[in-house]
């Protein structure tokens, strides 16, 4: 029995030209980011987009092929890497953020703790392959859990950023937060593609909170 549920074409279609749109601009993003980080000379910046941008791409990339590929075993695969890519997401948005924003011992820490909750996370995905399903509840609380972890130090990052640049962030947040409502509701119709839009809306939020913040 297949682990997954299965789309109508228009569906599929959908799903896989909203993320390979977000792949492309991820691309045009982390190029965007780097060309400002050599600019003003960081390589914190520089190393923080790097990741940053590395992982949206991913993200997207491996989204948009596993919906578009029609072959069930190559489907399977990329399924998982659709899935484990979402804690590289989550890590790599924190990563210029914790790089920049802090330093010393709090800086390693914290990049290793959510480095390490992803690795974790990642851990975790692979435990259940076959079983996404079953387990979609408790993944989508983790991956909310781990994407809120920032309210717990956002005291530093207003006083290295702005305010302006946590209205970003909870905006962000929130929208995904509101996208996994769809994200687990297959009752309503194109609900996956619904997901996908929050997802592209939260990321380029995020994007221009953290370029607005840290790249110029």
């Amino acid at each position: 029995m297949v682990d997954r549920v299965k789309y109508s074409f228009k569906e599929e279609l959908f799903n896989a030209i909203s993320h390979w749109l977000g792949f492309v601009a991820g691309i045009v993003g982390l190029v965007v980011l780097i060309i400002f980080g050599v600019k003003n000379h960081s390589t914190l910046q520089i190393v923080g987009f790097s990741v940053y941008g590395a992982c949206i791409i991913l993200l997207y990339l491996f989204s948009a092929l596993y919906h578009s590929i029609p072959f069930e075993k190559a489907k399977t695969v990329l399924r998982v890497f659709d899935h484990l890519s979402i804690y590289l997401l989550i890590a790599g948005t924190y990563t210029p953020i914790i790089l920049n924003s802090f330093s010393g011992s709090k800086r390693i820490v914290l990049i290793s703790l959510i480095w390490g909750l992803s690795v974790i996370g990642v851990l975790f995905k692979l435990f259940i392959n076959g079983k996404f399903t079953k387990f979609k509840k408790l993944s989508t609380i983790i991956y909310l859990v781990l994407g809120w972890l920032s309210i717990l130090f956002i005291k530093q990052i207003i006083l290295t950023t702005s305010y302006k640049f946590i209205v970003f962030l909870l905006i962000g947040g929130v929208l995904y937060s509101l996208g996994t409502i769809f994200y687990m509701d297959r009752k309503i119709p194109y609900n996956h593609a619904i997901w996908h839009l929050f997802v592209l809306a939260a990321s380029v939020v995020h994007f221009i909170g953290i370029f607005d913040a840290y790249a110029i």
